[in-house]
């Protein structure tokens, strides 16, 4: 499972003309609010709404011989992307999700025309029965993070950051099962080798995290979170993005469900972006001062824009917000 710059530039020529080359935007806001230079790397115009559509795109191209179908577990967006990607090859798509998904991800899924199975409580729950079909006859499963392909994929996003901005000195990646912060930080360090490459996630139920500090793959306690596309676990048997991650990250940092919040109206009121609570994981640092001190360029990727609207309006409005049994107490935007 040896991944390197050749696999990553093997999928930009793989994804070119079916994946949008997302625009490198600066923040005049978060520049002055940072003291250096900050952009914002647009993921949020992909077709699907979601990076995850790179990934998809580049396994979706390598399947085995005799593949029909395409099934994955999703907490949303990968399972948006991989039945976008399987109806462009005349694919069937199966994908499995687990209760927590919100329902919009959902019928997001559905409208491209794949088949849903809800699965238990936890990602872990939805993997197993992923796992299960993938056995059946033409049935290849694309994982969401632990796959050469979709990591590789996501790994376009760091070159085109260094090709637009070459002299980046920090990126901030939304961390969850890996996949991305693997391919963007081989990408980005196989490059520039000086770049920061920092993993952003939130403080409860960040399964990688807990996985890096115990030095190999565990399972943790899946919560609703404003930053619901980065819930789930790594998988036990977590092949690769968990040991990409451990070498490649240089530090990771968990924000609040607060520090999302507040993160969700600055992006909204600052820059006019509609964006979901595990894109902006890398701006509730800044905001929160988490960062450590920077001298150059930072950018961060914005993962995804398909929110649920009726909760994004509540966070926008400044009300109060329900996950579980957490009430976040609303509170309006103020510079």
């Amino acid at each position: 499972m040896d991944l390197t710059l050749a696999d990553v530039f093997a999928a930009q020529r793989a994804i070119r003309g079916k994946v949008v080359r997302a625009p490198l935007l600066p923040s005049p806001f978060l520049t002055q609010k940072s003291g250096v230079p900050f952009y914002l790397k647009m993921e949020t115009m992909q077709p699907t709404g979601a990076f995850k559509l790179r990934g998809a795109t580049n396994a979706a191209e390598n399947v085995p011989a005799g593949t029909t179908t395409l099934t994955c577990c999703s907490t949303g967006n990968h399972g948006r992307s991989v039945a976008y990607a399987a109806r462009a090859r005349d694919f069937k798509a199966l994908i499995c999700m687990s209760s927590l998904v919100p329902q919009t991800k959902i019928d997001g899924i559905k409208a491209l025309g794949a088949d849903i199975r809800i699965v238990g409580d936890s990602q872990d729950e939805a993997l197993a029965e992923c796992r299960r079909l993938s056995k059946e006859p033409g049935v290849t499963e694309i994982s969401p993070f632990d796959d050469r392909f979709v990591i590789a994929g996501q790994g376009t996003i760091g070159l085109e950051i260094l090709e637009d901005l070459p002299e980046i000195e920090t990126l901030l990646v939304p961390l969850s099962g890996g996949g991305l912060a693997a391919g963007v930080a081989l990408a980005a360090k196989s490059i520039k080798p000086s770049v920061r490459v920092i993993g952003l996630t939130m403080d409860r139920g960040a399964a990688m995290h807990a996985s890096i500090n115990a030095d190999h793959p565990v399972e943790v306690p899946e919560v609703p979170s404003l930053a619901d596309s980065l819930g789930g676990g790594i998988g036990l048997d977590n092949r690769c993005s968990f040991r990409m991650c451990r070498k490649l990250l240089d530090d990771v940092i968990l924000v609040s469900e607060e520090e999302i919040y507040r993160a969700v109206q600055t992006l909204y009121y600052e820059d006019s972006h509609i964006a979901e609570g595990a894109s902006v994981v890398g701006i509730a640092a800044l905001i929160a001062g988490k960062l450590p001190q920077q001298n150059g360029a930072i950018a961060t990727i914005l993962t995804g824009r398909n929110v649920d609207m009726a909760e994004f309006t509540k966070v926008v409005t400044g009300r109060d917000i329900h996950l579980g049994d957490l009430r976040l107490k609303g509170v309006p935007y103020a510079a």
